[in-house]
């Protein structure tokens, strides 16, 4: 074996990245590399909300939170209002936030976890940089549907599934 090929399996395993991916790529470099796939398909998983009659659909952020969040799918949770910006629920257990940025500052539409307290937070309304907050991803469409008053169920399940 070369050993630029050598360095480039070690260099792969240092970084997780499939060493069947590496040999494949060395021995027919005209394919695609399917970790660039399989990465892509990581960067883009789709859950589906369901509050009563209405589809939601949402997007998740390729972080440890956010796979964390998909183990515990499907999941039915209670949403009430908070500060009249956000719909909360709690989750079953914490959630990982291990590698995730200290805070973020939501938009209309992101789906959070509050770390403070343990809960799923789904912002309706624009709101400020908060400590604590991590995001799992963004709804595409169908927001309108958390902008209710009172609690609601909503289920929520990954797409595909």
């Amino acid at each position: 074996m070369p050993r630029s090929v050598f360095l480039t399996l070690i260099l792969a395993t240092i970084l997780g990245i499939p060493v069947a991916d590496i040999r494949a790529q060395v021995s027919n470099p005209a394919a695609p590399a399917t970790r660039d796939a399989t990465h892509q398909r990581a960067s883009t998983m789709k859950i589906r909300m369901t509050v009563e009659d209405k589809i939601l659909t949402a997007t998740l952020e390729d972080n440890p939170t956010s796979k964390d969040f998909v183990s515990l799918l499907p999941i039915t949770l209670t949403l009430k209002d908070y500060a009249a910006t956000e719909k909360i629920g709690d989750l079953p257990r914490r959630l990982s936030i291990e590698g995730t940025p200290a805070g973020s500052d939501p938009s209309i539409g992101d789906i959070t976890y509050y770390s403070p307290w343990g809960n799923l937070a789904i912002f309706y309304r624009d709101a400020g940089y908060d400590s604590g907050l991590i995001k799992l991803g963004a709804i595409e469409s169908g927001i309108e549907a958390l902008n209710r008053p009172g609690s609601f169920e909503v289920t929520i399940d990954l797409v595909g599934k």
